[in-house]
Formats: structure tokens, C-alpha cells, sequence
């Protein structure tokens, strides 16, 4: 039987046996789609937030993305946490439950959970998606292979999660936070400290977050893992118009927009926009807004910074944290780092 309660920030908790879902501020969240496109478009440059990439269909592109060749990132994570997920897990200690941020298929988090439940009898997985769909597909397909498990999951951007997440009781047990992929490269330096403060406020001494960080190397490589040749990437970065068109009433036709990467060696990260190729009016109507494009003018959607070990150390040390390990995958092109709570 699944049950349904009212919790604070205009949000709901939805129950089973094994799994919990938690709605935070789901409407406060849909206005703000609507009120940063208004601002993003409005502005000189234009620019949109990349977390709205993940709707339904934006997070299945990015599953593909994932399976590129050309695309490094997640079969080097991978890799790392297939050799070293026994050593991660060792070092945070146990009994511990595990929290992620930007969940996703959760597939490499398997890796830790396998770990896990050799050191503990069950455990519970907390994992934080804005999809909703793509977090109860996830849930659903892990609780299959997972008898020992327990879901309590959070449909939410990252401050509603953090902000719902201090009020759980977890006395007795450690918490290892998970942010992995690139996701803090998507962060500049000002909102990536924000966040990792906040995750910190989560956390307790004994505590810990595995923080995944794509590292410095050749352009070729970075802009080929952005500018894939099939245009997976590309679908996935026009994707974004398309769910102004589905959910604000947009027409922008997406035919007359291309993906553009490419690399800033000054900031040390590949940007991302979408390009107009005509002068052209978009309206958008629940908005009530009508935007010009010039022939060349670009949104900007994404940044993907690289980091080196020296970056991170700063980065940790600025949010409560120290850097107590770090792992690449065998050619050295990406990191894990175990960021232990500093007392």
C-alpha cells in the first residue's frame, strides 16, 4: 500500500515497503523554470541553467551520451570505482548509508552498494534527481536486484534536498555523499562552493563525500566528448528548447539552432551554446514574451570546468572539507576524491 503525507516546503512524501519518494517544492520548482527562462532570454548574452537538461527525454539523451566513444568521462569513473569501491567504502567505515546528488540510473552507485553490503546487512540509498520519472525508474530497477536495500528519495533540486535531508534520523550510522560524474564542473567557482556547503551542513565528523572531477588535458579530447560526431550531444543541448516549447508554449524551431563546444583555456573549461542561424523572433506564451535572436547569437547552457588536484584541495578546504584521497581511472584523465569532513 502506498501512502501519501504532507511535509513542509509545499512538497509530499510518498511510501511503500522499501521505497520513499519526497516531492520538495515541486511547483516553487516549476515557476522557476518559467522565471529563469524569462531572465535567461531577456538578457544580453542569453544564457539558460543547465540543471533544466533533465526532463524526461534529457536524461535519456545523456544516457547515450554516456555510451559514446568519445565520451570518457563515465566509462573512467567507472573504471575507478570497479577497482577501488571496497577501499572507498573501507575508509568512511560502516554502518553508513549512501547520499547522491543528481542520481540519475544510478548504475555506477552499484559499485558502492555492492561494497556496502558486504561490510552491513542493508542499507538505505538516498539519491536526489529534479526528474522525477527518471528517479522512480532508477529506484525501481535497483530495489529489483537489491533485496537488502531501502529508497528515500528526493525529487528536488539540490537546496530543497539538502534543506529536507537535515531533518532524517540516521543516529548511529556514517553518511557518504556522492556527487559524481562531472556535475561540479557544471558549477562555477562561486556556485560550487555554495553547494559543497551546503552538502557539509548535511554531514557529521566520520562523514564523507565522493567527489568526482573531470581533469585538465588536450582540447581534441574535450571538445570530441562535447561535439560527439552522431549529434547525440547536440540533441541533447537542443533538447532544452524543446521543453520550453512542451511546458512554456514555445516555438522555437530547432531546426534553426546548433550546438557549438568549445574550449577556454583561460577558465580551464569547455562552454557550451546553442547557436541561431537566422535572424528570427521566438515567442514564448506562457511567458508572454516574444525574443529576438540575431543571425550567430548564441545561448550560453553549459560549462564543464576541469579541475587539477591543487583546484580541488582549494575547493575543499574553502567548505569545511580536506581532501583525504583521490583515484584516477589507468590513464589518468579523471578523479574520484574522498573528501573527508574537517573537523
Amino acid at each position: 500500500m502506498i501512502c501519501r503525507q504532507q511535509i513542509r516546503h509545499g512538497g509530499f512524501v510518498e511510501t511503500d515497503n522499501r521505497l520513499e519518494i519526497r516531492t520538495v517544492a515541486s511547483e516553487l520548482a516549476q515557476a522557476t523554470f518559467a522565471e529563469d527562462v524569462r531572465a535567461g532570454l531577456s538578457r544580453t548574452p542569453k544564457a539558460l541553467p543547465p540543471r533544466y537538461f533533465y526532463d524526461a527525454l534529457g536524461s535519456t539523451l545523456f544516457e547515450a551520451i554516456c555510451l559514446l566513444s568519445e565520451y570518457y568521462l563515465t566509462r573512467a569513473e567507472r573504471e575507478i570505482l570497479e577497482r577501488h569501491a571496497a577501499d572507498i567504502i573501507g575508509l568512511v567505515g560502516s554502518p553508513l548509508e549512501i547520499v547522491e546528488f543528481g542520481s540519475g540510473s544510478g548504475e555506477k552507485t552499484r559499485l558502492l552498494f555492492d561494497a556496502a553490503l558486504d561490510r552491513q546487512t542493508s542499507l538505505r540509498y538516498l539519491p536526489v534527481d529534479i526528474s522525477e520519472s527518471a528517479l522512480r525508474a532508477s529506484a525501481d530497477a535497483i530495489l529489483d536486484v537489491y533485496p537488502a536495500l531501502r529508497i528515500s528519495g528526493f525529487v528536488s533540486d539540490y537546496d530543497g534536498a539538502i534543506a529536507a535531508m537535515r531533518s532524517l534520523d540516521r543516529t548511529g550510522i556514517r553518511r557518504l555523499a556522492l556527487f559524481l560524474g562531472s556535475n561540479i564542473g557544471n558549477l562555477d567557482e562561486a556556485a560550487a562552493c555554495g553547494f559543497l556547503s551546503g552538502v557539509r551542513a548535511t554531514l557529521e565528523p566520520g562523514d564523507a563525500l565522493l567527489l568526482g572531477a573531470d581533469l585538465r588535458k588536450d582540447e581534441a579530447t574535450l571538445v570530441d566528448a562535447y561535439d560527439d560526431p552522431l549529434g547525440v550531444t547536440a540533441a541533447f543541448n537542443l533538447n532544452l528548447l524543446g521543453r520550453i516549447n512542451r511546458e512554456l508554449g514555445g516555438n522555437f524551431d530547432l531546426r534553426s539552432f546548433s550546438h557549438v563546444a568549445s574550449w577556454d583555456a583561460g577558465e580551464g573549461c569547455i562552454r557550451m551554446h546553442l547557436a541561431s542561424s537566422a535572424d528570427q523572433f521566438v515567442r514564448i506564451d506562457a511567458l508572454d514574451l516574444e525574443i529576438h535572436f540575431s543571425r550567430g547569437e548564441t545561448i550560453h547552457t553549459e560549462d564543464s570546468r576541469k579541475y587539477d588536484l591543487t583546484s580541488i584541495d582549494r575547493l575543499a578546504a574553502a567548505t569545511g572539507f580536506e581532501r583525504s584521497r583521490t583515484w584516477t581511472d589507468s590513464r589518468e584523465r579523471f578523479s574520484s576524491n574522498l573528501l573527508v569532513v574537517r573537523s
